[in-house]
């Protein structure tokens, strides 16, 4: 008998969660990491501007940074980062969470509002295609072209064998 996803790698593993909760988990991901001037330039661009609530925030704090030896040793604590949330409430019901690095307000509010206006299943694929596929696709190169940077500078070590036998 096959386990659920779920018992296999616990509730907040990625394989655990719905279709939907991952596609809002990487919705979430790239408007956070998203530069303000491009996704207020995207949003205004849909032509949309709802009333918004704003439910909590914007907060500015600090979040634990934890990282493992290798990848797989035990956890530990590197240090903090500041980080700004905010939750908004659009008209029609629909509610929009954003947590991102730093302290800039204007952008977690955006953010809020763009997942807001995404989770209106009326606007869902518009966001997704006006808004979510170019920030995506422009973050996607911009790390291609920071690894072409790095693999440029990349020094390949080798050992010339020498033939005495």
């Amino acid at each position: 008998m096959q386990q659920p996803s779920s018992e296999l790698h616990g509730p907040g593993h990625p394989e655990a969660l719905s279709p939907a909760a991952r596609m809002r988990q990487r919705r979430l991901s790239v408007l956070a990491q998203a530069p303000l001037p491009r996704m207020a330039a995207l949003w205004r661009k849909t032509g949309l501007d709802p009333d918004i609530e704003i439910l909590r925030g914007p907060e500015n704090g600090l979040v634990a940074l934890r990282g493992r030896i290798g990848g797989t040793g035990q956890p530990f604590q590197v240090g903090e980062a500041s980080a700004t949330r905010v939750t908004v409430r659009i008209i029609g019901g629909a509610v929009g969470h954003a947590m991102i690095t730093g302290r800039d307000n204007a952008r977690a509010q955006l953010a809020a509002t763009l997942d807001a206006l995404a989770e209106d299943p009326a606007l869902t694929d518009r966001i997704e295609q006006e808004v979510i596929a170019p920030l995506e696709a422009e973050a996607a190169a911009r790390d291609a072209a920071l690894g072409a940077e790095v693999a440029a500078t990349r020094v390949n070590f080798f050992t010339l064998v020498r033939g005495d036998d």
